[in-house]
């Protein structure tokens, strides 16, 4: 097959495949890097446990607004609290540890780490469809291992958890700094 018109990079392979002609040293320097740059996301830990940041919202509209601005500015950071929560919880229950960390390697391979669109059978597939499929593969995987209450249980309180922080969380210093990046601001209508 010919490749006129394209242009060569020094990721690219010859097949066409993401991980097939590169180097294990190679991909591995490239998942560092990529890794660094998804972990750059996170927000420091003292300010996610900042006291004096903590109170009540005045209303039910300001809690709404509190939780949608510290989701979107603690994303990596909830992420990694819930996913700790399953992992804790799933301590007492080793098969099931075992396939969560087995799905856990095969997220960062095929989604997180990856740098370039994953090709099957020739078609590239969309980010949203390889998301979806491991969604569902890592679900009914661990569904399977016995410890459904268990898991179920323990993304229950890393939600709940998520959520209170969010809501008692004053967002209003990071509220300016997440626009344009989850959500675009309504802009207000001038009455004439």
């Amino acid at each position: 097959m010919s490749r006129y018109g394209t242009i060569p990079t020094s990721s690219s392979t010859g097949g066409g495949a993401p991980l097939g002609g590169a180097s294990p040293l190679d991909f591995i320097s490239r998942a560092k890097a990529r890794g660094a740059s998804v972990l750059a996301t996170r927000q420091p830990w003292r300010e996610l446990g900042d006291v004096h940041a903590i109170g009540l919202p005045p209303s039910l509209g300001d809690a709404y607004l509190r939780v949608r601005a510290n989701l979107a500015h603690f994303a990596m950071n909830y992420a990694i609290v819930v996913l700790v929560v399953v992992f804790l919880s799933l301590l007492w229950h080793p098969v099931s540890l075992i396939v969560f960390l087995v799905c856990m390697l095969a997220w960062l391979v095929l989604y997180f780490l990856r740098d370039e669109p994953l090709v099957l059978f020739g078609r590239v597939v969309a980010d949203g469809y390889v998301l979806a499929a491991l969604a569902v593969v890592t679900l009914g995987l661990l569904l399977l291992t016995d410890a459904t209450a268990n898991i179920l249980s323990s993304l229950l309180i890393g939600l709940v958890l998520v959520v209170l922080h969010a809501a008692l969380h004053k967002a209003e210093d990071n509220a300016d700094d997440e626009v344009g990046r989850w959500y675009a601001p309504v802009p207000q209508q001038t009455s004439h």
